[in-house]
């Protein structure tokens, strides 16, 4: 791998923190103030803080301990079994599988954010005047044109990550660094223009479309799908640690990244709530523009959209970096078709480049028919989900380690990491039996790993193929 495909410290963090400050930032507010009430959300951000926290400790020992396992962490799903296994490639296969397909979704729900937020500058973006109809379906003026402006971003950062991925990530960390500042500049606007009524009652009842009412510890679990999904993206580091200039920088950048991105995402989500009424905030297509407008007019608003596209765009092309190493690493460990091994000029894994951007490309046809906070609200579950399966398994993993004594030379460090994969573990099950209360939710979770099945026989064919060359040898 040549030089220019190494990442350095303040990349990686760059990385951690592009990718969890992405389209979350912009739409969680609403989503959040929809799930529960004003101390839901709070508590929600509490439970999830620690329990995200504990993950990012488990990441980082786990890229300092287990060096050789690179590609993030559903990579440690063939470890919990005999090597070579069949349990050991299935289970490693799915969990690579569900993640994959995870981080497409990822894209998509960032690249739907930015074209709300391009719909600042061009309001026709929003139209629901009728372009043309086949048959039975009218697609509207606003919804078509947003379909182009994601495909044109999504195929634009593709050509831009095939330049190089230091210089891919080096725009991605100016991109972060702007959006950054200009986050904390919209805290301290709010901490000045906060209206505590706006919050109150702090614990409300929540009802649902079908009529069902949802009391404070209800709206937690509702809600902690939701702010699990303004961190996912904390394992961006531990996925490209084969790419790391050094192995200890992943540690840092996980932690360092998550607490810049909790701090923002607490603050923001916060002074949200205090700016704009329940009633406001749950009808937004843009909470922060609404917010910011409320004080300082549309200039502000435009001023503020300015910064979330520069941002989003950054996000963008970290999530699908990230989205094209994951299959390529996992082919790398024989866990996914060799095919996603294909390497251009630079190293880059373009097959799964090419492949990974064309799926995308099918989930944006959600646009076409959704409203954006509608494809975003639909995305984000299934995604979440998705990613909550890796980090289970990651957690499990590390509590092994520590059970096995495996890498361990010192009781204390033993026992604390004992303690961290014990939490973590538990708060990945806490969340996905949250998540998958709901029927649909659980269908749709079930659907979306068990369709890995049908590309795993090919990939078994291959470790039987190779298991009886080795064993006629």
């Amino acid at each position: 791998m040549g030089i220019s495909n190494k990442l350095g410290f303040w990349v990686l963090t760059a990385l951690v923190v592009g990718n969890m400050v992405g389209s979350g930032i912009f739409m969680l507010p609403r989503s959040l103030s929809e799930a529960a009430s004003p101390g839901g959300v709070l508590l929600a951000w509490l439970l999830t803080g620690i329990g995200v926290l504990m993950i990012a400790l488990v990441f980082g020992n786990l890229a300092i301990r287990k060096p050789n396992l690179t590609g993030g962490p559903q990579i440690y799903a063939k470890e919990l079994f005999k090597p070579e296994s069949q349990a050991s490639v299935l289970s490693g296969f799915m969990a690579s599988w569900g993640y994959w397909i995870g981080n497409l979704a990822g894209n998509v729900a960032i690249i739907t954010t930015f074209a709300g937020y391009l719909s600042t500058f061009f309001p026709i973006l929003t139209s629901q005047a009728d372009w043309f109809t086949i048959g039975g379906f009218t697609l509207k003026v606003g919804n078509g044109l947003t379909f182009i402006v994601c495909t044109v971003l999504l195929w634009g950062t593709h050509f831009i990550i095939l330049r190089g991925l230091e210089s891919a990530g080096k725009l991605n960390f100016a991109a972060t660094a702007a959006k950054v500042t200009g986050f904390l500049l919209f805290i301290i606007v709010g901490l000045f223009t906060f209206d505590k009524t706006n919050i109150m009652p702090m614990v409300d009842t929540r009802i649902s479309d079908s009529g069902q009412t949802f009391g404070l510890m209800s709206q937690v679990n509702n809600a902690a799908l939701v702010t699990l999904w303004a961190f996912c993206g904390l394992e961006s580091a531990v996925v490209f640690a084969s790419r790391a200039k050094r192995k200890i920088d992943v540690k840092r950048a996980t932690i360092i990244g998550l607490f810049i991105a909790l701090g923002i995402y607490i603050g923001i989500s916060t002074l949200v709530m205090g700016m704009l009424d329940q009633n406001t905030l749950i009808n937004s297509e843009k909470p922060l523009i609404d917010a910011i407008q409320t004080v300082m007019g549309p200039i502000g608003g435009k001023v503020l959209a300015a910064i979330g596209l520069v941002s989003l765009f950054g996000s963008t092309i970290g999530w699908v970096m990230l989205s094209a190493e994951v299959p390529y690493q996992a082919a790398k460990q024989g866990l996914f078709l060799p095919a996603f091994l294909k390497e251009n000029k630079k190293g880059l894994p373009i097959f799964s480049l090419v492949l990974t951007n064309g799926i995308a490309q099918i989930f944006i046809f959600s646009t076409i028919s959704k409203s954006i906070s509608g494809a975003f609200d639909f995305i984000i579950i299934i995604a979440t989900l998705a990613y909550l399966v890796p980090y289970f398994i990651a957690s499990v993993y590390q509590l092994k380690l520590v059970i096995t004594g495996e890498s361990y030379n010192n009781s204390k460090s033993r026992m604390i990491d004992g303690v961290i994969a014990t939490v973590a573990t538990i708060y990945s099950v806490w969340v996905i039996i949250s998540g998958t209360s709901d029927l649909k939710t659980f269908i749709f979770g079930i659907v979306l790993l068990s369709s890995g099945i049908f590309f795993y026989g090919p990939l078994n064919k291959k470790h039987a193929k190779d298991e009886h060359e080795l064993l006629s040898a």
